[in-house]
């Protein structure tokens, strides 16, 4: 089975200039767990997930320090700096993931379940040999495939029964 069998066409997508309220507003609305941003020329240019809405509300993770004759010097200053950006962020652009992982609509199920575990993506748009987003498939599409195969392998199995 391949991308193309199982992603969902009528992809939902955000502009880079939309605000998070709106976008927390689309999430809810739609029941998503994550979304496309494009750009006004409709390009994909990153993506914001669930994690990426609620990170703007966490705490920030502070740099570890490493001592060093005398002096500190701090560690990990780019993800202290990637969560700053996040927590002030007012827009999908401030926000989103980038770059963007994708995949395309020819891939194998098992391709895009790779990558997601790999790359902790979620949804994983699926673009076009031309870079055009033609759908998107999240983990909730192959959880719906292993569970339509589960069912399929249990109805084989079960003995069946003569009157």
């Amino acid at each position: 089975m391949k991308v193309k069998d199982i992603m969902t066409r009528e992809v939902i997508s955000v502009r880079t200039d939309m605000r998070v309220g709106q976008i927390a507003r689309v999430f809810r609305q739609h029941q998503l767990s994550g979304l496309p941003v494009v750009d006004l020329d409709g390009e994909l240019v990153g993506v914001i997930t669930e994690l990426d809405m609620v990170k703007r509300h966490a705490r920030p993770q502070m740099p570890a320090f490493l001592p060093l004759l005398g002096a500190y010097l701090p560690l990990g200053t780019k993800d202290y700096k990637e969560s700053l950006r996040r927590i002030t962020g007012v827009t999908a652009e401030d926000i989103m993931t980038t770059p963007v992982n994708t995949i395309g609509p020819d891939a194998s199920i098992e391709d895009a379940a790779t990558v997601m575990v790999s790359n902790r993506s979620n949804p994983l748009p699926v673009v076009d040999a031309a870079g055009r987003m033609v759908g998107i498939v999240s983990r909730t599409d192959i959880l719906r495939v292993i569970e339509e195969m589960e069912l399929h392998l249990e109805e084989e199995a079960a003995p069946e029964t003569t009157s």
